[in-house]
Parts: C-alpha cells; sequence; structure tokens
C-alpha cells in the first residue's frame, strides 16, 4: 500500500535495523553516508541527483516556431522565481524546439500537467520530428491564448501566458559551457479553471498536479491528504 498522498512511491532502508540490538544513540555526525564528487561519477545504480531535488513541477511547455510550427514538451526542470513580475523558468539539457521556438517568437505557455493529463503529458515527451504538432500526437486541444501568440492546452486546469526575459547557457564553477539552456518568461495572463478557486483562493491539491520524483519514470501525485500546513515564525 501507498503512503497518503503519494503515488509510486518507493521506500529503501539503509544502516542497522531498529531491532538489531543497537541501541547507542547514534550522533548525527556519525550517520553512514554515501559520499561522492559529480565529476567523479555517483556511484549508485542511477544517479540520484534528481531524485533528491524532488518533487519537482513539470514544464509542460507549448510554444510556436517563427514559421508557425506548434510545439508541445514536458521539462522536469522548471519553477517559479520571481513574485513582482511574476517569473517562471524552465531549463533544457540541449538546444531543442521548445528553447530555439521561444528565441524565435519571445513568447510560450506553461500549462499545468494533472494525474488526469499524465499520460497525455508524457506522450508529448516523444521525439518528432518540428513539423509535428505533440498536441495532435497526445489528443489534446490547442486553445488560442489572449496575449500571446501561442496555443494553451485547453484540457489543462491552469495555464500562464509568458512573454521571454532571458535565455541562458548554464556553466560550471569553472565557467566551462553547459549543454543546457535556462529560459525565463513573465508570466503576462493567467488562465485558472473556476471549479479549483475556493472562496477567492486557489486549492492547490484539488487539481491532483503531478511532479516529477527521479529517475526516468517516478513521479507523484499532490493530495489533500498529503499537504500540511506550518505558521512562518515572523
Amino acid at each position: 500500500m501507498h503512503e497518503p498522498g503519494i503515488l509510486g512511491f518507493r521506500v529503501w532502508s539503509f544502516g542497522p535495523s531498529r531491532n538489531d540490538g543497537i541501541h547507542r544513540k547514534i550522533s548525527v555526525t556519525e550517520k553512514d553516508l554515501h559520499y561522492y564528487e559529480p565529476k567523479n561519477g555517483h556511484g549508485l545504480r542511477h544517479d540520484p541527483f534528481n531524485a533528491i531535488i524532488a518533487p519537482r513541477p513539470i514544464g509542460w511547455i507549448s510554444s510556436r516556431d517563427a514559421k508557425g510550427n506548434v510545439n508541445l514538451a514536458p521539462y522536469s526542470f522548471f519553477n517559479g522565481f520571481c513574485y513582482t513580475p511574476p517569473i517562471i523558468g524552465f531549463s533544457s539539457t540541449s538546444w531543442k524546439d521548445s528553447v530555439n521556438n521561444i528565441r524565435e517568437t519571445g513568447e510560450f505557455v506553461w500549462n499545468l500537467a494533472t494525474k488526469d493529463l499524465a499520460k497525455q503529458m508524457n506522450a508529448t515527451a516523444a521525439h518528432v520530428a518540428h513539423e509535428v504538432s505533440e498536441f495532435s500526437i497526445a489528443g489534446l486541444t490547442p486553445v488560442s491564448c489572449k496575449l500571446v501568440n501561442v496555443p494553451r492546452v485547453a484540457e489543462s486546469p491552469v495555464s500562464f501566458e509568458c512573454k521571454l526575459t532571458q535565455q541562458i547557457q548554464l556553466q560550471g564553477a569553472d565557467g566551462r559551457k553547459a549543454n543546457a539552456w535556462l529560459t525565463l518568461g513573465e508570466v503576462v495572463a493567467v488562465h485558472i479553471d473556476k471549479a479549483f478557486i475556493k472562496d477567492g483562493v486557489y486549492q492547490t491539491a484539488l487539481a491532483h498536479p503531478i511532479v516529477r520524483a527521479g529517475r526516468r519514470g517516478d513521479y507523484f501525485e499532490i493530495r489533500q491528504d498529503a499537504m500540511f500546513e506550518m505558521q512562518r515564525p515572523d
């Protein structure tokens, strides 16, 4: 049985069992740690980096090139970066169609990926010819936006229309350029299904958004029974 509010959650146990007869309290400085330096490899079956930086919201990005070809693709390195102006961004590990389209037109749309849309979202990750629309492959409905010339996913409960602010090629501490580009955009218009707004507050869990959890295909589903609240000390 899965833990409440989490789907596809795997549990591994490391270190001595609580019932192995060892009762000495272990200091936090005596933990049995797996240590590695990324430049030398991680020494595990799977790179733990993106499983540790988890869960991560999915950047389900629609874009259009200068010739009108439409693209829709999910990115697992995605988040919000600023309140005023509202800025979101995603990182692409290589110069992909989304990055190139946004460079050409200066516009894109982020669409919320939910449990109901998980299979369709996954289908849009397919590598297809530039002129092929992932909307068609996934059986999704493109709808015109208000302020940008890029379609949003009609089935998604939330979409952000965005204008490009920056595209940055990432680099290491040694200054060496990485084969990765961070695309940042200002949110200029927002579409929210009113079914997910209660008493003037958007209810995150009602939409059942899905988030990345590492490896090649692990995800979490956000549900109300997995949420808790804490008041900030200030």
